[in-house]
């Protein structure tokens, strides 16, 4: 009997030690590729901003980098920040990657924008809600319909302090409509908050 139960204590030890070997190991906490340059961003508008700690290879989410093609902000202290990458060779080598990350500090209605041409009028720059998409603890509305530099975007849109922020992924070969659903995930779950120092 003693031996029958020290081996079932030896067959429980095992099982709890290989449980506890095969748990899920703890995800790294996302950093920001450029801290110091997203540190003097999110001071210079007086508002907290999200550095992407993830973008598509070979996008690097580093301001200033060759390829953050817009680094612009206006003076209403709104910033529009974008990477693209264009190979325009034939084949399936050929393909464009393209994100945008905005902020609008004290605005939480979406802003209006011009369609342009001969018959240009004020619409939403941000349109037809399609559902939302929550990581890194931020619920976002995925847009679909979105004007300016987020045209032929899918677009994620959410709120925080009083301020109005945009994730954006250009839709566009090599990537389909799912898969710009999947990056934009990730580059969500890799966001780095950074609040102005001041």
């Amino acid at each position: 009997m003693c031996l029958l139960l020290g081996v079932c204590a030896l067959l429980a030890t095992g099982c709890g030690a290989a449980k506890k070997a095969d748990a899920a190991p703890v995800a790294p906490k996302p950093a920001c590729p450029d801290p110091a340059a997203w540190q003097k961003l999110a001071n210079r508008i007086h508002a907290g901003v999200y550095c992407p700690g993830w973008l598509p290879d070979p996008l690097t989410g580093r301001l200033g980098a060759a390829d953050n093609n817009i680094a612009s902000v206006s003076k209403d202290r709104s910033y529009l920040e974008s990477w693209v990458w264009q190979e325009t060779g034939g084949g399936a080598a050929g393909g464009e990657l393209h994100v945008n990350l905005r902020a609008y500090p004290g605005v939480t209605k979406i802003p209006t924008c011009r369609t342009g041409g001969s018959d240009s009028q004020n619409v939403p720059c941000f349109a037809q809600p399609n559902g939302t998409l929550t990581a890194n603890g931020i619920k976002t509305t995925l847009y679909t319909v979105n004007q300016d530099a987020d045209a032929w975007h899918y677009l994620l849109l959410w709120k925080k302090h009083g301020n109005l922020y945009t994730l954006s992924e250009h839709v566009a070969p090599p990537l389909t409509g799912q898969k710009v659903r999947q990056y934009l995930k990730r580059e969500l779950a890799s966001l780095v908050l950074v609040e102005p120092s001041h």
